[in-house]
């Protein structure tokens, strides 16, 4: 009996990753009959990285009061774990679908991530791991900071809110009397610098509202944070991978709560044993919404890809759509991509038709895998 072992990352807007494991277990069983499936939700990091540590690894949902994307009071949500290990997406508090239709990298907040890191102190968190990723933010994650108990101050010492507005205008800033008293790991699935073409401000806060103006000026602030913290610290944060993740939360948190940065997608594989699923599986299927260039620098495909095809298992890919440089997974590891939609479609159209197509897309492998 054929083993596959389906390990996606979910379709974001449309499917979770534990219905795309579902849908295509479906594919198989009515295509193959009698197979054995193994499901392996995943996540790396962005948004789905609690609900996927809760299937492996169990925990309790914890809820505390925060500041929300702009500063208004919510309710959001993290995991914490038997060992001790509290799971915080930052994007519980400062999200992008948390904007709503008023999105606005200059006056979003990281403040609450910083909340919610305290609460999970209070409630006993012996560590914490930290997703980055779907902010609506672009603050270096000063907002974390000042929850934290740092500040930050203007040229004539006035002291500022930080948001990613007036990161220009800070000049300098203190730290709390005690470091943030527990190790933080955060699960970072970019490696974007913190500013420049490639950085934080120009590739991510267009989706987050930002018009050309709005950019630079995002883009100025961060490179002013890097040159302060550079003064203050005698750390370059500019020259550390996956500074910019997040709006610059994956620098924020490495100086102000002496975190380390890792990739999402191996944290989550480690934690999974994926690795001892690998030997008896005849052939590995992952995915996500999209498949394009960014799919192969530390995302869930590229991470399942890379361990499988070392063990010389092969590897498809089933996605949702093809994006600009797709065609460049095939050189990580992956044998063949499957796409639910292979023409544009109005995205209320897509949400429509998301189970069928997966559906039928997975029946193709099927048929080809048998």
């Amino acid at each position: 009996m054929k083993t596959i072992l389906v390990a996606p990352d979910s379709f974001k807007g449309t499917l979770s990753a534990q219905q795309v494991c579902d849908i295509t277990e479906k594919a198989f069983k009515d295509t193959i009959g009698e197979c054995n499936i193994i499901k392996l939700p995943l996540a790396d990091g962005g948004e789905g990285l609690c609900e996927c540590m809760h299937k492996i690894c169990g925990g309790d949902i914890k809820s505390a009061a925060v500041a929300g994307v702009f500063g208004e009071p919510m309710q959001a949500e993290y995991l914490m774990l038997s060992d001790g290990t509290a799971v915080i997406e930052m994007a519980a508090s400062a999200g992008l679908p948390l904007a709503g239709d008023n999105k606005n990298p200059c006056l979003a907040t990281t403040k609450g991530v910083g909340e919610l890191m305290l609460d999970a102190v209070k409630q006993g968190a012996k560590k914490i791991m930290l997703g980055l990723g779907g902010s609506a933010t672009n603050d270096c994650g000063t907002g974390m900071a000042y929850a934290l108990g740092w500040r930050f101050y203007d040229e004539n010492k006035n002291e500022l809110f930080p948001v990613g507005g007036n990161l220009q205008e800070i000049k300098s800033f203190s730290a709390p009397e005690k470091a943030f008293p527990i190790p933080v790991e955060c699960a970072c699935d970019v490696k974007n610098p913190l500013y420049g073409k490639n950085g934080a401000a120009y590739v991510f806060s267009p989706q987050k509202g930002a018009d050309e103006e709005m950019v630079k000026r995002l883009d100025d602030g961060l490179k002013n944070m890097a040159e302060i913290i550079l003064s203050e610290t005698g750390r370059n944060v500019a020259e550390i991978e996956g500074a910019g993740a997040a709006g610059g939360l994956g620098a924020g948190a490495v100086v102000f709560a002496g975190a380390v940065l890792r990739k999402g997608i191996e944290i989550i594989l480690d934690t999974s044993g994926f690795d001892s699923l690998l030997p008896e599986a005849d052939l590995v299927i992952t995915g996500e919404g999209r498949l394009d260039s960014q799919s192969a620098q530390g995302k869930v495909i590229s991470g399942v890809a890379k361990r499988a095809s070392e063990k010389g298992k092969t590897v498809v890919t089933l996605c949702g759509c093809k994006g600009d440089g797709a065609e460049e997974i095939l050189n990580h590891g992956v044998s063949k991509m499957y796409f639910c939609c292979n023409e544009p479609k109005p995205f209320e159209q897509v949400v429509k038709d998301c189970e069928k197509d997966l559906y039928n897309a997975a029946l193709l492998i099927a048929k080809d895998f048998n």
